[in-house]
């Protein structure tokens, strides 16, 4: 991470901004055009479920949030940046 980030998004959001569009090779958004309240599905990062599978083991790996597939939550954690941000500064062992 470059250190600097957008003062519309949090530390971590930027992190995991920049894990998404790297890690996934999202040639067409860059970190300047997300915020907090970007949607992780369709519109915004444009992510299926094959995505947020991979996501989630990067997330695990990184934070050490374990991250479900049969969570009922995950509608709601996988809904924005914002909200996958916010799981995992509540749920992070790293």
């Amino acid at each position: 991470m470059s250190g600097a980030y957008p003062d519309y998004m949090t530390e971590l959001e930027t992190e995991l901004a920049e894990l998404i569009i790297g890690e996934l090779d999202i040639t067409d958004l860059r970190l300047d055009d997300v915020a907090a309240d970007t949607p992780l599905y369709g519109d915004g990062f444009g992510l299926d479920s094959i995505d947020i599978l991979e996501i989630a083991l990067l997330v695990s790996r990184k934070y050490g949030v374990e991250l479900r597939s049969d969570n009922p939550d995950n509608k709601t954690i996988f809904a924005s940046l914002g909200s996958l941000a916010a799981y995992v500064a509540a749920h992070r062992t790293r």
